[in-house]
């Protein structure tokens, strides 16, 4: 989609969902845009794998506007994924046809990380059917692991899985700095 039709979108949601960016101003959200194409580019990834992406925080350190995907589920273009390229590869049978990593790096984005999800689901009720990758500490990967979460009876759950499982209701969310 052009560049013009992907503004005209994330204004219209910003519009929409003012509690997830109280006291920021879309013309200066724009203007952030329309000076970073290859961003643009990367929330156009977000959106067309059924994102939603949405400014949701401002760091005032860098002068960065944070987006988050804020689709109710886990994207649709992003599931039936493993964690990341090394799970992928360490399937001999049925492997996905991608990894969650591994889109995120072509896409120009980020993982959430456990404390961004959580962040997320402050702004309202997110992956009530479906779950999402989360980044993976260093520490759980390297023993085969990965965590991913979701939102069931009025609480965050952050689980574990092996690295390479994949499911038809598990992709992941990603964040983006502008």
């Amino acid at each position: 989609m052009s560049n013009i039709e992907l503004l005209n979108i994330l204004k219209i949601r910003f519009e929409k969902n003012m509690n997830r960016h109280k006291g920021l101003e879309w013309v200066n959200v724009q203007a952030k845009l329309e000076a970073n194409t290859d961003k643009l580019w990367s929330l156009n990834e977000m959106e067309m794998t059924g994102g939603e992406p949405d400014v949701v925080n401002y760091d005032e350190v860098t002068g960065e506007y944070i987006f988050y995907d804020c689709s109710v589920e886990s994207p649709k273009g992003r599931r039936s994924i493993c964690y990341d390229p090394k799970a992928l590869e360490s399937r001999k049978e049925n492997k996905p046809k991608d990894s969650a990593i591994g889109m995120a790096s072509a896409m120009g984005i980020e993982l959430l990380t456990e404390e961004q999800y959580r962040e997320l689901q402050k702004l309202g009720n997110f992956d009530m059917k479906t779950s999402s990758w989360l980044k993976t500490p260093p520490h759980i990967r390297k023993l085969g692991g990965a965590i991913f979460g979701d939102f069931r009876y009025g609480n965050v759950f952050i689980y574990h899985n092996g690295a390479e499982s994949y499911y038809g209701a598990r992709g992941f969310r990603g964040s983006l700095r502008v």
